[in-house]
């Protein structure tokens, strides 16, 4: 039988051995194997190893977790991790993984941190070498970093860094703005189009993506170069247009047949 030792230190409370507070509809289970120690005064708790933390919201394992709580311990406000980092926030469509992951229960934002993240927001996936941050409340996102990348069933998106906010209806998150930046060029790809810039913006208002700075956009053979374009995601018809330093130049690659 593990015996659960306790030791009480000014405002630092340590608990070794497995430590375990068993879950009811709402509350909140946390179980680790090597204890938690209670920094009261400052209000946060660290857990360290296999740690686990299942609420009706929520699940996110860790190598160590730091939870910081308001009146009690089931009062958590912000958990930050270290280590491979698992989170399945049920409450929001979210799941994701990384080496770091920060959720803010009030404010409703989650931050992934690593090499190879990713997050996934129903059905858009998100991943980066770098940070990804969602705030459901405000219903916004943002990657930073090498290798991000954004796709869902339309679009298909690579830069380093993306950003753009999503709305819900009937419990459906989509996709809504969209802001792609990258200085040795974006990628987006789409069933017809591959596209290349500088900078991009996208608006499901007009349903338009705009294209700034060294645009290229590829259609089969066909490959057409210059300073702005933009594509009608509804009609399927793009354009590409130059400033008054150079022109829009079309190339056609030969076949074999």
């Amino acid at each position: 039988m593990n015996i659960i030792k306790l030791i009480i230190l000014s405002s630092i409370v340590v608990l070794y051995s497995n430590f375990v507070i068993s879950r009811g509809i709402g509350e909140t289970e946390i179980t680790t194997d090597d204890g938690i120690e209670v920094f009261q005064n400052e209000k946060y708790y660290l857990l360290k190893k296999n740690v686990k933390i299942t609420s009706d919201d929520f699940e996110i394992s860790a190598d160590i977790i730091k939870a910081n709580f308001d009146t009690d311990l089931y009062d958590i406000t912000l958990l930050e991790t270290e280590g491979t980092s698992n989170l399945n926030a049920i409450k929001y469509g979210i799941t994701g993984k990384g080496d770091e992951i920060d959720i803010n229960i009030k404010s409703e934002e989650i931050i992934v941190r690593g090499k190879n993240s990713y997050l996934n927001l129903q059905k858009t996936r998100m991943n980066t070498d770098g940070s990804i941050k969602v705030n459901n409340s405000l219903q916004t996102f943002e990657l930073i970093g090498d290798n991000s990348n954004l796709q869902n069933d339309d679009l298909n998106i690579y830069g380093e860094y993306i950003s753009g906010s999503f709305s819900e209806l009937n419990g459906e998150k989509q996709i809504n703005k969209l802001n792609v930046e990258d200085d040795n060029l974006l990628n987006i790809n789409t069933a017809q189009l591959q596209m290349y810039s500088q900078k991009a913006i996208y608006d499901d208002q007009t349903n338009i993506i705009e294209l700034f700075s060294k645009v290229k956009i590829v259609k089969g053979q066909e490959i057409i170069t210059g300073d702005y374009g933009y594509f009608d995601t509804v009609k399927n018809s793009y354009k590409v247009k130059s400033d008054n330093t150079s022109k829009v130049k079309v190339t056609i690659k030969k076949t074999n047949e």
